[in-house]
Formats: C-alpha cells, sequence, structure tokens
C-alpha cells in the first residue's frame, strides 16, 4: 500500500514535470511580450518575490528625505530610470509600452509611494529577474540609491523645483540618438 502511495507521487511529479517540459520545448509557452501571461505567472512571481523580501533585513533610508537628497536622486532617476518609470506628466514611452511585465510608472497613481524604502532600496540594488529591471549595484553607489529611493517614495509630494529638474531636458535614449535634423552627408568629390 505505501509502496504503491509512494510509486503514485513520483509518477505524478515525472508526469507534471513532463508536460512543463513539453509545453516549453514544443513553443507553446507565450515568450513575446505582448503575449498573454502563462498561467499562474504572475500570481507566481508577485508570491515569490514576495517571500524571498520577507527573509531580508529592513533597514532603514541611510540619506535623509530633504530637499537636496531629493533633488540628487531626481538627477540619477532622469538619467538612469525614467525610460523605463516615465515622469511626472509625460505619456508612456514606447520603451515602457513594449515591455512585460510593464514597468510601474513611478509618477503616477501610487508607484512605489506605498512600499517600504528597503523594499525599493532592494529593487533598484539587484534587480528583479524576468522582469526587465536590471540591478544597479556597482553602477550606482549605495547613495545615489538612497537618493533615488527617497525621491520614488515621495513621489507624491516632490516640490515644483524637483518637478522642474525631472522635466529639464527630459529626452529619452530614443531621442537622442535619433534627432530631429539627422546631420546632412558629405557630398563627394
Amino acid at each position: 500500500m505505501l509502496k504503491g502511495l509512494i510509486l503514485g507521487i513520483l509518477l505524478g511529479i515525472l508526469l507534471v514535470a513532463g508536460g512543463a517540459y513539453f509545453y516549453f520545448s514544443t513553443g507553446r509557452a507565450p515568450v513575446a511580450t505582448s503575449a498573454p501571461p502563462i498561467p499562474f505567472e504572475k500570481t507566481l512571481a508577485r508570491v515569490g518575490l514576495h517571500a524571498y523580501l520577507d527573509r531580508l533585513p529592513h533597514p532603514a533610508p541611510q540619506v535623509p528625505a530633504d530637499e537636496a537628497n531629493v533633488m540628487a536622486g531626481a538627477k540619477i532617476y532622469k538619467e538612469q530610470c525614467a525610460t523605463c518609470h516615465g515622469l511626472p506628466n509625460e505619456p508612456k514611452n514606447a520603451v515602457a509600452q513594449g515591455m512585460y511585465p510593464a514597468p510601474p510608472q513611478l509618477f503616477k497613481g501610487t508607484g512605489v509611494t506605498d512600499d517600504e524604502e528597503w523594499e525599493s532600496y532592494w529593487k533598484v540594488e539587484n534587480g528583479i529577474r524576468l522582469s526587465g529591471m536590471p540591478a544597479f549595484k556597482g553602477q550606482l553607489t549605495e547613495k545615489q540609491i538612497w537618493q533615488v529611493i527617497v525621491l520614488v517614495k515621495n513621489a507624491d509630494k516632490i516640490s515644483e523645483s524637483v518637478k522642474k529638474e525631472l522635466a529639464a531636458g527630459a529626452s529619452t535614449p530614443m531621442e537622442m540618438a535619433m534627432p530631429e535634423n539627422p546631420p546632412t552627408k558629405p557630398k563627394k568629390k
């Protein structure tokens, strides 16, 4: 009896694993960003991320949320984050529209203003697999990451000077790469 139960469990596990392999190896899994999600994909990703984050320490912000740090965070955000996460009063750009999962627009709705600072810090420092969110550890200093975090944590109450900083020169990398008036070709002699 016990032997049959164990054999049944093992057979069930092998069938599920074989079915999953078949699903992916035969090209049935959606891989395009415009395709619908795999069944339970969002739920499993959310549960896994939060279970992992719950095990981590919860450090307090290492910089105060004063005007100087929020302004410094705005400059970094504009250079490193705005392409995917947007700017105040700006529509979602082509890069953000083409990503799956869609990156949260941090200046629309609640963004991450309701997240704990340590959680946002971890996400910026380490990135999130299979989401398009890169890790900035080694690219930005710890202080720079915290400055961005105090900006986005307080995105719903930033000053006019910070809004002006974010709006100043708000060009996307695509716009910078493709100027309106391309240089003329030199004439052949």
